[in-house]
């Protein structure tokens, strides 16, 4: 099972993106839909699917957060060719954010926005026996630029089997971005990829909770552990979500919450939805008692 599974939240169409993405990647499908009642944002949708076998789950729940390009997804090819049938099905009703060309990093990359705001980098690899996949992106701007590497090394001190990996860094005439800040760094959490950058230019954007990245947890303890060393923002902790000290997202759950929430009983997910809604910290003792009535 994936351990950490990136979260998108849309205003109302959760759904219909996830159908749209799982028509242009391939080994991918839709794994469950649900519904929550009674939320402070009403009755909300709920999608878990799959892309190249790499798991997100969606929420349709109202116009509160907006995608923006500090958290975007790489999808790595393994031929020029893959990469320019990704743009084109990706583009239409979107933005490129850096038009699709050769760049010093790859001879093929893009990186653009979709029609729903979701951001996505493709690119070729160019390296032999090179798979195909989807890696998360964290770009570190605004109050928190030059900070990539210090987060890197932050994170793979909380979670298990963590590990940095290659980090290339600017130099001393690449302003506005500080010499030795990273230009990209690649590390990993659980054994999971994930990618990040620190960019000193003007960004009119930062974290938010539109991309979240839940960490499924088998015990209170392990919950407990992640949540007391991630949380460093007391005002964003509510049902389980919380902010780091770079202002990332991320929601600590018991591995049995979504298997809850994506149940055939309507009346245990309802119940187990207003417990949790009320705590921040997940109780898992305490859901378990409300779902068994």
């Amino acid at each position: 099972m994936q351990k950490i599974i990136p979260h998108l939240w849309y205003d109302k169409e959760a759904t219909q993106a996830a159908q749209f993405y799982v028509s242009i990647f391939p080994d991918s499908k839709i794994t469950h839909t649900s519904t929550l009642h009674d939320t402070p944002s009403g009755s909300v949708e709920m999608v878990s699917f799959e892309l190249l076998n790499y798991e997100f789950q969606a929420i349709s729940a109202g116009p509160y957060f907006t995608f923006n390009p500090s958290v975007s997804f790489m999808v790595e090819c393994e031929t020029i060719q893959e990469v320019d049938a990704y743009w084109d099905k990706l583009s239409p009703g979107g933005m490129a954010l850096m038009e699709l060309g050769a760049y010093p990093f790859s001879e093929r990359f893009g990186w653009l926005q979709d029609q729903y705001g979701l951001s996505w980098q493709i690119i070729y690899s160019g390296s032999p026996g090179a798979k195909r996949r989807i890696t998360p992106m964290i770009l570190f701007v605004g109050s928190v630029a030059g900070k990539a590497e210090e987060a890197i090394r932050f994170w793979i001190s909380i979670f298990p089997d963590g590990k940095v990996g290659a980090l290339t860094r600017y130099g001393k005439d690449e302003q506005p971005d500080q010499e030795g800040t990273l230009k990209y760094g690649a590390f990993s959490l659980f054994g999971q990829e994930f990618r990040a950058m620190d960019s000193a230019h003007v960004h009119a954007y930062s974290f938010n909770e539109a991309i979240s990245f839940i960490v499924n947890c088998e015990t209170q303890a392990e919950l407990d552990d992640y949540w007391y060393k991630l949380s460093a923002v007391p005002e964003a902790e509510q049902c389980g979500w919380l902010k780091d000290k770079f202002g990332l997202s991320w929601q600590i759950v018991p591995v049995g919450m979504e298997a809850i929430l994506q149940g055939d009983d309507q009346e245990k997910i309802d119940r187990v939805t207003q417990a949790f809604l009320q705590m921040k910290k997940i109780d898992l003792a305490a859901l378990q008692a409300v779902y068994e009535g």
